[in-house]
């Protein structure tokens, strides 16, 4: 590279991240994505190392420095394999004198690039020489020379940490963990040493400098403790996106530096004396230590001391209310009680000085906390599960251990807590809406209510009775209330009442809704048949539950999910047996006062059936209301109990737009399929006809009705817009009575209905509103699940054309709509509506042959003998689809790239025939597309992908001797694309040594039948690879291909197959541990 070149590379990285336009060598303009894809060729091979390091040395760009950084890391991680030990040394020591010569230089981007290469070749390194391992001492030198250069050394050290703690793309979990243990064994502790030394240096002023640097010297320090005390110590890869801490497996060797009581008032005393971030990492560090597995501890004197000294340092805090005004310090103290008990015993902290001190300061700040509960929305569920832990330990602590009269104190504390809670929370209801908006609804944060909705059980039920009476205190006044304001307006809509009546009224319904979601949590948030329910709270249960109101559909629904799980899910067999467990349970209902189990699951019904009715236009309640019928439905007790129910009765005999008016809601189009498919599992059950009062037949007559209608019509009335609402909604109604037969008997049910009257309407639906993209996923999503043969469903008798003639009619409207779709001009390229305008449509119609294809219920071999063209019209025009769709654009969309390969793979199992017998052009073209699909990220692409390559090869091996037409034509397609087999070969082979380990299972299967198929393809692809590699690597490569053919046979028989997989993961694993790229 020259210095014109230089200048060229410099104005294409400042075209890429600047976006200003660039001019090339012939004077063209250079846009952003041009500037990106030149600059990435430094990235294809290790030649450009080179180039690297001379743009690092000479250009004085900072995005320049940037993309050679990032393109040395790229090379070096990809080619690793391809350089000498003493090469890797040599780069890892020039990345280090760069860093020391003109880090402090350098925009802080190109700093964190150049210390992620440095810490990658580390980490790549680590077993190759003793001087990788050694550079936590190299970066000592950093932390004693200047400010500038300490703060360096700390983010060397932090992503250190980082690099060797997460896996590396490419490389297997075996290798990560080997890396990380012995990065733990060897250099761990001493990071985290240098990190505490460093902040011992600024408590003690040993460093001093401007404030903004101790500011960034301090947040990395703290980082760096951060990240050494959440090190994965023992390899169980936690999930980083939760903020639950587990315990911390910390080595034996930390014992003395943990133990420390200098380390723990180290945090303490940064956190006190320092503001956000700092302060916030220095709380995150003390979470931390009270996270340390207690194993640690060699005596639980020595674990005592340790509790005590956290407990100490946090009554202060609370007294003193250090640093707590702050946000993220107050979150992450929250989090620190939330974990202390989830780490201690219960009768461990009652022991420690000044518990009840502790305990009451807690409570205090639980109880500050609630009430500004509009600063501590998403923290207030760490404090109630402290409460929640501490409660559920109380069983088993003796009453005479630790502080005398700390379990009365306990339950003192708890009641003033949920106290607390309730008016706080009833309160918020008032506040919002004064607020006129600027205050956000705790009601609407769904994920935060379900945080708290889950805590509250265990800490309500431990003072159950007073608990219940504070709820009910509250409760009945509202309900009151709320009754008397309803009976004055009568059937006067709300809206119509003056201003202070409606606000009244949305006081009132909100204070409810909060009251119905917390009684819904404590009666579902334990079994009825735990050991530690308490004698009696079924009746508590009882009281509670008779005072849900109606009219709050999403807090009633929560409500009753909860109280189904717990209350009806098991009536069968409690009202046969006479355990304890079923007079509790008979016991709960009688205090209800509502009658038995029916009459109550009669009520949820009714109030379910209301909420359709009455609530059309509420998606949300609606699908909510029937998520819970379905879920009622699916369970074996209550769908039984259900069928005894009038309301159900009443369902599934009026389950039309007259009694129902959400199922004409266009909105509400998916929910019929909810809707039907809930109803046609009751109605199936076992004696569902009889119990329903109603067969299948009768149930479907209204669906029919309309199919009759939509079929008398003449084409042009019926591609009418007034045929648009009941077409979908026939189809959607349809496709969920299909999504529920899941056996031969139903199933043949349904067909027997639908034809031979009304099935050909389809292909005249597709054929007349093609156009129309939410008539034909209708219709298209219906055929896909009746034609799918899911339980072997679709079986008609030996004599039967049923099956046949099933074909048929999905072969007509997938004609239809694609012979259609394909006279119609395409959308431009980039339209951004392309795929709901065509591609969704084309990839459904795909899906739906697909499953007509592969359900082997159809011997197609019967179309070619009585010279039925169905199978080769849908196969053409299926072809054509398929092809009209560009290769990028299939690749592009998931769910069409899924429908096309998946097509692709049933024509070579099922129909080589036809494939064999296409252009030449047009064959080769598809194994372009299968090429790149075999490479696809995604494991069920390259599954299909290495299918049809398995397919092809097995047949021309097993075949290649014989004179058949299809041979002929293969032979021809091959013959016009010679390398066909040994490019496949290449690509196998390289998915297999060096692609992501998820698709290796599918690239192994088409390897042993393209092996036999082209022996020299293979030989090639040996002879390559052989060629790139050192003397000493040929050696080992040809061993280890020589293990990999022995004891293998010429066939491909299941016992061959398999043993060659088992060879191939060998080979893989060997190779690997040599091979260079």
């Amino acid at each position: 590279m020259d210095s014109a070149q230089l200048k060229q590379v410099e104005a294409l990285c400042e075209t890429l991240y600047t976006g200003m336009p660039t001019t090339g060598e012939n004077g063209e303009q250079i846009n952003r994505q041009e500037a990106q894809q030149r600059l990435m060729s430094l990235q294809q091979s290790a030649d450009f190392i080179p180039q690297c390091q001379y743009i690092l040395e000479k250009t004085q760009s900072q995005y320049a420095r940037l993309v050679a950084t990032n393109s040395l890391t790229e090379l070096i991680t990809t080619h690793w394999n391809s350089f000498t030990i003493p090469q890797r040394i040599d780069i890892r020591n020039y990345v280090l004198t760069y860093l020391a010569n003109n880090g402090t230089q350098l925009e802080s981007f190109v700093v964190v690039s150049l210390i992620k290469l440095v810490c990658r070749i580390t980490k790549l390194g680590w077993f190759d020489d003793p001087v990788h391992r050694e550079l936590a001492d190299d970066v000592t030198k950093f932390l004693q020379a200047t400010v500038e250069h300490c703060i360096l050394g700390l983010k060397i050290l932090n992503q250190l940490v980082d690099e060797l703690n997460i896996p590396t793309s490419g490389r297997t979990l075996t290798q990560h963990r080997k890396t990380s243990v012995s990065f733990r064994d060897v250099c761990l502790l001493k990071v985290f040493q240098l990190g505490l030394t460093t902040l011992k240096q600024l408590q003690t002023r040993a460093i001093t400098s401007d404030p903004q640097q101790e500011k960034i010297l301090g947040e990395l320090s703290l980082a760096l403790a951060v990240r050494c005390l959440s090190f994965d110590f023992i390899g169980t890869n936690p999930d980083e996106s939760t903020e639950d801490v587990g315990t911390i497996q910390a080595p034996t060797s930390w014992r003395t530096l943990l133990q420390d009581p200098a380390t723990t008032e180290l945090f303490f005393e940064f956190y006190a004396t320092t503001a956000p971030p700092r302060s916030s990492k220095a709380m995150e560090a003390i979470i931390l230590l009270a996270s340390v597995r207690r194993s640690l501890f060699p005596t639980d004197k020595d674990r005592a001391a340790f509790l005590g000294r956290l407990i100490t340092g946090i009554r202060e805090m609370l007294s003193n209310q250090t640093g707590l005004q702050h946000q993220d310090n107050y979150h992450q103290f929250c989090r620190l009680l939330g974990r202390l008990k989830a780490n201690y015993q219960l009768s461990e902290l009652v022991k420690t000085n000044g518990y009840m001190e502790w305990l009451e300061l807690a409570a205090s700040f639980t109880v500050q906390s609630i009430r500004n509960w509009q600063y501590s929305t998403n923290s207030i569920h760490y404090l109630l599960s402290l409460w929640g832990r501490l409660v559920a330990a109380v069983p088993y602590v003796r009453p005479e251990t630790g502080a005398q009269g700390h379990v009365q104190h306990l339950e003192k504390q708890v009641l003033l807590v949920i106290e607390t809670y309730i008016e706080s929370m009833l309160g918020s209801v008032e506040a919002v809406l004064r607020s006129d908006g600027a205050l956000e609804n705790p009601l609407d944060d769904d994920g935060s209510l379900r945080e708290q909705m889950d805590r509250l059980p265990v800490i309500c039920r431990f003072k159950y009775g007073a608990v219940a009476q504070m709820i009910l205190a509250k409760f009945d006044p509202l309900l009151a209330q709320y009754r008397d304001i309803t009976s004055r307006l009568g059937n006067s809509p709300t809206s119509s009442a003056p201003n202070d009546v409606q606000q009244s009224m949305a006081i009132i319904e909100g204070q409810l809704t909060w009251l119905t979601y917390i009684v819904g949590a404590i009666v579902g948030g334990h079994s009825w048949s735990s050991a530690h329910m308490g004698e009696g709270e079924e009746a508590i249960d009882a009281s509670l539950s008779r005072r849900a109101d109606p009219q709050l559909e999403q807090a009633m629904l929560f409500y009753f999910g909860n109280f189904r799980r717990v209350y009806m899910f098991m009536w069968d067999q409690m009202s046969g047996s006479s355990s304890s467990g079923q007079k509790v349970y008979l016991r709960m209902f009688e205090q209800m006062g509502m009658g038995d189990h029916t009459v109550v699951a009669n009520i949820i019904v009714t109030k379910m059936g209301n909420n359709l009715k009455f609530w059309p236009e509420e998606q949300e309640i609606v699908s909510k209301t029937l998520d819970l019928f379905h879920d009622m439905a699916g369970g074996y007790s209550s769908s039984k109990l259900l069928l005894t129910l009038e309301t159900v009765r009443f369902l599934a005999k009026n389950h039309t737009s007259d009694h129902f008016p959400f199922l004409s809601i266009p909105a509400n189009v998916r929910q019929r399929t909810t809707f039907h498919a809930t109803l046609t599992r009751l109605l199936l059950s076992p004696n569902g006809e009889d119990k329903l009062g109603l067969t299948f037949e009768q149930f479907l007559e209204p669906i029919i009705t309309v199919l009759g209608k939509l079929g008398s019509l003449p084409p042009n009335d019926l591609r009418s817009e007034n045929c648009r609402a009941p077409l979908i909604g026939v189809f959607r109604d349809l496709r969920g009575i299909a999504a529920s037969l899941h056996n031969r008997k139903t199933y043949s049910a349904l067909f027997e209905i639908l034809h031979p009257q009304h099935l050909p309407l389809f292909s005249k639906v597709a054929d007349l509103w093609y156009d129309q993209t939410d008539v034909m996923i209708s219709l298209l999503r219906f055929l896909q699940e009746f034609c799918h043969n899911k339980a072997n469903r679709v079986n008609f008798d030996q004599s039967s054309p049923n099956g046949i003639l099933l074909f048929r009619y999905t072969s007509d409207v997938v004609c239809a709509y694609g012979r259609r779709l394909m006279a119609t001009p395409a959308p431009p390229p980039g339209d951004p509506e392309i795929y709901k305008k065509r591609y969704k449509g084309l990839s459904l119609s795909l899906h739906v042959l697909n499953s007509a294809l592969g359900g082997n219920y159809v011997c197609f071999g019967v179309f070619e003998l009585y010279n039925d063209m169905s199978l080769q019209n849908s196969l053409d025009v299926a072809l054509n689809m398929a092809l009209s769709v560009p290769l990028d654009d299939v690749n592009a969309y998931p769910k069409l790239s899924k429908a096309y390969y998946s097509f692709i793979e049933i024509l070579f199992r099922s129909h080589k025939k036809r494939v064999f017998a296409l252009d030449t052009n047009v064959f080769l073209q598809i194994m372009t597309t299968v090429h790149e699909g075999l490479q696809s990220n995604d494991q069920t692409i390259s599954s299909f992908c290495a299918n049809t390559i398995d397919h092809l090869t097995t047949y021309f091996f097993i075949n290649q001797n014989k004179d058949k037409v299809e041979m002929h034509n293969l032979n021809k397609h091959l013959a016009a694309q010679p390398n066909l087999f040994s490019s496949l070969t290449m690509t196998l082979f390289n998915l297999l040594l060096f692609g992501p380990p998820s698709n290796h299972w599918a690239v192994m299967r088409p390897m042993l039948s393209l092996m036999l198929a082209s022996e020299s393809s293979f030989q090639e692809y040996k002879n390559y690879l052989l060629s790139t590699q050192s003397n000493e690597n040929q050696a080992k490569l040809n061993e280890t291909l020589n293990k990999l053919l022995s004891d293998v046979n010429r066939s491909l028989d299941s016992a061959n197959r398999d043993r060659f997989t088992q060879k191939l993961t060998a080979f893989r694993v060997t190779a690997r541990g040599f091979l260079t790229i």
